[in-house]
């Protein structure tokens, strides 16, 4: 078993050659300059890594570049193994990222959550006070509450 560190190293460093391969290596349409690599990991054995990536496109784009990755398998895996100089070099899976998504889906309920703000602030625009404007007692206010109803018996 591989320590950590050492993992992370070829995780590194398996993301920059596949990302420099995608660049300049490899030939395919379907994986334009529109393919990122955001990350890498591999396993505690140093036997497989997987290849996390994203597509800025449209949904036909993502399938496309999904089957580029594909076909580019073994292209890649042999750059891996030239870089890296180890005894065995670890199988790629290619997995598409969910970070674009995810931040989308955040931004909607941002949004959503902004709109619901500006709705609660027109309404309180010309609102008042159901009690006193500052609901809270002041520590000297009890004291001299309590001394005027003294006062007054």
């Amino acid at each position: 078993m591989a320590d950590n560190a050492r993992a992370k190293r070829l995780a590194d460093l398996i993301r920059e050659v596949v990302a420099q391969k995608l660049q300049r290596g490899i030939k395919d349409p379907r994986l334009g300059s529109h393919v990122t690599i955001t990350d890498t990991r591999v396993t505690g054995d140093l036997r497989e890594a997987t290849v996390f990536y994203t597509v800025y496109g449209d949904e036909e784009e993502r399938k496309a570049a999904a089957a580029g990755l594909e076909s580019a398998k073994g292209i890649l895996r042999s750059e891996v193994g030239r870089a890296a100089g180890v005894k065995f070099t670890p199988t790629l899976a290619f997995v598409a990222d969910a970070l674009p998504d995810t931040a989308r889906n955040i931004e909607d309920l941002l949004d959503k959550a902004r709109a619901s703000d500006a709705k609660v602030r027109e309404a309180s625009a010309g609102a008042a006070y159901a009690g006193e404007a500052d609901p809270y007692k002041k520590p000297g206010a009890e004291d001299e509450a309590d001394e005027t109803d003294d006062a007054a018996e």
